[in-house]
């Protein structure tokens, strides 16, 4: 049996063939992705790239996923930044999802402004645990219907709410969908229930805004978001399968045009004894998403939270030329480092992007001092013991040395309290099959398992 995976991504539609039967990657390929025009073309150019190097192909399963036109846009709303906030985040970003901006408590007319101005596809309204606080989400539901955007809401807070949430956007006309809680109790996450919903309004709904219903009409099984089938894949690989195992603890990085995603697949606790953990209990597997931080269209945010004088005198360059370089890069996002200078600066802005998209997901440690002595305390994952990072996009894959920009996410002695990886091993996605391999996991899991060992491993 072969198969055909695609990718259909904010830049490039990725193709890769698989030969089932032989358990072996025939070859992989890409085309601009063409969702200004129609998404097919860009496929059909990838394919027929992918032909000339491995002959017709003729596939019985196409499996596609899609960040393209920007990804699943989102915003989520919670009662605290601690707590439902932040699990309305970890709910929307498990799921695929690109989360612009969480806000907390009652949101302002300034903050209804915003996320007109954002136009998200999906709003993930959280708020109150169970029989807890209903005031906020109440609040929230009203001034969401003042917005003049078609969003989905999908409701995940206090369940004794509902009925009022359900009677505000019924009246309003306002697309909702209500589901489980996802912090039913204090301090305990439930984000599988809202994962679920975002999920399937993305095959409802999405997939006809960004242009994928013809290649849905194609497509064996549903379309999905790409950091969806990302999450899958590094899952598989992680945990293994009933017959296989895994490889264990380990992060992956995802460094693209528009964001860098970083995923870590470990419980994260404490590697150190007496360490208090703090704020909500982390999920074993976790994505975040930096929308700030990319080698393209996100490249100004990234040239502003880098110290350019220094950036100038370790590359032996100018100013004037990183800002040259930037500029050449927003004005034109298909643009390719060519000489030894853009490669270096490109690979500069790249180590910084794994840099701080890293410490951002990591945990870290707070200390205060006791009659007893001097005790830490953590909030977050320790993830000071992984053992593999895993490099993932072209932005890593086809620079000229990949292992300096993976060690930005290496431990800094100079900022001890961020639990990044001390001594972690590199390695490579060379062929970028992680999505396509968490789109097989869904039908052939064994096959994925197989394939990422043999390729990344």
């Amino acid at each position: 049996m072969n198969i055909l995976t695609v990718d259909f991504g904010s830049t490039y539609t990725k193709l890769t063939a698989i030969n089932a039967t032989d358990a072996v990657i025939l070859g992989t390929a890409s085309a601009f992705t063409t969702i200004d025009s129609d998404i097919i073309y860009g496929f059909n150019s990838a394919l027929r790239t992918l032909e000339s190097k491995i002959g017709a192909f003729n596939y019985d399963r196409l499996l596609c996923c899609s960040s393209a036109g920007g990804g699943l846009k989102m915003v989520a709303l919670g009662l605290v930044p601690e707590l439902t906030a932040k699990a309305a985040r970890l709910a929307a970003s498990s799921a695929g999802a690109k989360v612009i901006k969480t806000y907390s408590f009652e949101i302002s007319h300034k903050e209804q402004e915003e996320i007109y101005n954002i136009n998200p596809d999906i709003i993930l309204l959280c708020g109150g645990t169970d029989g807890g606080n209903k005031e906020v989400i109440i609040a929230n539901s009203h001034r969401l219907c003042e917005i003049d955007r078609n969003f989905t809401v999908i409701v995940a807070g206090n369940k004794s709410a509902s009925h009022q949430i359900k009677d505000i956007f019924e009246t309003q006309g306002k697309d909702y969908i209500i589901t489980d809680n996802v912090m039913p109790t204090f301090n305990k996450l439930d984000i599988e229930p809202a994962r679920t919903r975002i999920r399937e309004v993305f095959i409802q709904k999405i997939i006809d805004a960004k242009g994928l219903s013809g290649v849905q009409a194609m497509a064996s099984t549903d379309v999905i978001p790409t950091p969806l089938a990302v999450m899958a894949g590094c899952e598989l690989l992680s945990k293994g399968t009933s017959k296989t195992r895994g490889i264990g603890d380990f992060m992956a990085v995802d460094l693209g045009g528009a964001t860098t995603d970083i995923y870590s697949m470990s419980d994260g606790k404490p590697s150190m004894s007496s360490v208090l953990v703090k704020g909500l209990p982390e999920p074993f597997s976790k994505r975040t998403v930096e929308g700030d931080l990319g080698m393209r269209y996100s490249l100004l945010p990234l040239l502003e939270a880098s110290d350019t004088d220094a950036m100038a005198h370790e590359l032996g360059v100018g100013k004037s030329e990183i800002t040259a370089w930037v500029e050449k890069c927003i004005a034109n996002p298909d643009t390719i480092a060519t000489c030894p200078d853009e490669q270096r600066i490109d690979a500069a802005f790249a180590q910084k992007a794994v840099e701080i998209a890293i410490e951002r997901h990591c945990g870290y440690l707070e200390s205060s001092y006791t009659p007893l002595g001097e005790i830490f305390s953590q909030t977050g994952k320790d993830l000071s013991e992984v053992v593999y990072i895993i490099g993932i996009g072209g932005a890593i894959i086809h620079s000229y040395h990949p292992p300096d920009i993976l060690k930005g996410a290496i431990y800094n002695p100079q900022k001890p309290y961020i639990l990044k990886p001390r001594q972690p091993e590199f390695l490579f996605d060379r062929r970028y099959i992680f999505a396509s391999m968490g789109l097989i996991s869904s039908i052939d899991p064994e096959l994925a398992l197989h394939l990422m060992k043999k390729e990344i491993i």
